[in-house]
């Protein structure tokens, strides 16, 4: 990919390439909904192919990273420090989006009657949504077999086996030692894959978008148009003030990191999955100079309990929808919400179309704003889910590189080099 890259210029690039099918999908969906739709499978087939290899490359390099550190107190510190920051961060991105929710009130004046709203579209989030209790997420965690870690399609079951393998490893000392030599070697091969797959990210691109213009059309931009002003505002604040923030006290540059990631972060707008670029921001924060041990636990880790754009859909959306259906929320509900989110957000991972899920769990559980009028924002959903879904990548990305730092485990030269705050003058002869 990168001698395809050299070879081409800009239009060798991949974040180029996925612009163009992404226009292309546009173009086609607007002026040919019928042929857009039929885009779909594109769009899915690609995520499919990207899922199938994040067990695997997960498994792989946090059973490296562990088996090679082989101190359990040095993963739980890791994960310690992680879980934390995970906390501090979505705990400011839900108090964000309510204060801007309640400033702009997106959703006042639009009187919706509750009992005009069809539920039928939204029945299956609401039915997984009960499903979704805390001690339903802890048991979720321990998958049935050992295997089926690998085949269920939910990380944290990966994550626990490959922590649990990593260390048996590590302690069967110069007999695991070919093990592990095997577990590093088949890593390269399982990133080479990703590379390969990436080659057709632009297809996955153009039908996953196509889909969701031909779907969806002007209408619902229209319709809503303030709550999707309002949440790219939200999303755009939190990225410059809070994840500016951090990044400058880390010592990197927000803009030349989005400018590292800018491949990764354009295939996440345009499908709306971060799933798709796991394995690739996991290769590339390792290239960064982030130690594998780090990187191995907080993002897998991450995609679960660091969902800060998640945390600003579910924020805005629930005050959204009290607006628009006349339901006073007051200052103790409020804060009931953001306690409640702190909860529903780390509570539906690995579940498809998670983040709906989770603003029906939450609803549920406030027990004040009707479930049903989820149906509301149903519409507009995936044209939310691409600045959630880029908050979330950048949000993860930035969350390795702080507990690296926090950690000691980061090679600085490489850092500011790449992302730091300034570039690196060159050394003296």
């Amino acid at each position: 990919m990168a001698a395809r890259r050299a070879r081409f210029g800009l239009v060798g690039q991949l974040w180029f390439q996925v612009l163009v099918g992404t226009a292309a999908g546009v173009a086609l969906g607007w002026f040919a909904p019928a042929w857009g739709a039929a885009m779909k499978p594109f769009g899915d087939g690609f995520i499919a192919l990207v899922r199938m290899l994040v067990p695997p490359v997960v498994f792989c390099t946090v059973v490296h990273g562990v088996g090679r550190a082989g101190e359990a107190g040095a993963v739980g510190r890791v994960a310690g420090k992680a879980l934390l920051y995970f906390l501090a961060l979505t705990l400011v991105a839900l108090v964000l989006a309510l204060a801007a929710v309640n400033l702009t009130q997106p959703g006042a004046g639009m009187n919706v009657a509750v009992r005009a709203i069809d539920a039928r579209p939204v029945a299956a989030y609401a039915a997984a949504a009960r499903h979704q209790s805390p001690a339903d997420f802890m048991l979720g965690l321990i998958p049935s077999t050992f295997g089926s870690a690998f085949t269920d399609g939910n990380v944290l079951q990966v994550l626990l086996v490959s922590v649990l393998f990593g260390f048996a490893l590590a302690g069967a000392g110069e007999t695991g030692r070919p093990v592990l030599r095997l577990v590093e070697a088949l890593s390269g091969v399982f990133f080479r894959i990703v590379g390969i797959v990436m080659w057709v990210a632009p297809i996955g691109a153009f039908g996953a978008i196509a889909f969701t213009v031909a779907k969806f059309g002007a209408g619902s931009l229209v319709g809503l148009g303030k709550l999707i002003a309002e949440f790219y505002l939200v999303s755009a604040a939190f990225v410059v003030l809070v994840l500016g923030a951090v990044a400058w006290a880390a010592g990197v540059s927000l803009l030349r990191l989005i400018g590292y990631l800018r491949d990764e972060l354009v295939i996440v707008a345009a499908t709306t999955s971060t799933e798709t670029v796991l394995p690739r921001l996991m290769q590339k924060l390792e290239d960064l100079g982030c130690e594998e041990q780090v990187v191995g636990l907080v993002v897998p880790t991450g995609y679960a309990f660091n969902l800060d754009g998640t945390c600003l859909y579910i924020a805005t959306a629930a005050v959204f929808l009290a607006q628009a259906t006349n339901t006073p929320l007051s200052l103790a509900q409020q804060l009931s919400l953001i306690a409640v989110a702190l909860v529903t957000t780390k509570g539906a991972a690995a579940v498809p179309g998670a983040a709906f899920v989770v603003l029906a769990a939450t609803l549920g559980a406030l027990n004040v704003v009707p479930v049903v009028s989820i149906a509301l924002v149903l519409g507009v959903h995936r044209l939310l889910a691409e600045a959630m879904t880029f908050v979330n990548l950048l949000g993860n990305a930035l969350a390795a590189i702080v507990v690296a730092r926090w950690e000691g485990a980061v090679d600085l030269t490489r850092l500011s080099a790449r992302v730091g705050l300034r570039r690196l003058a060159p050394a003296a002869a």
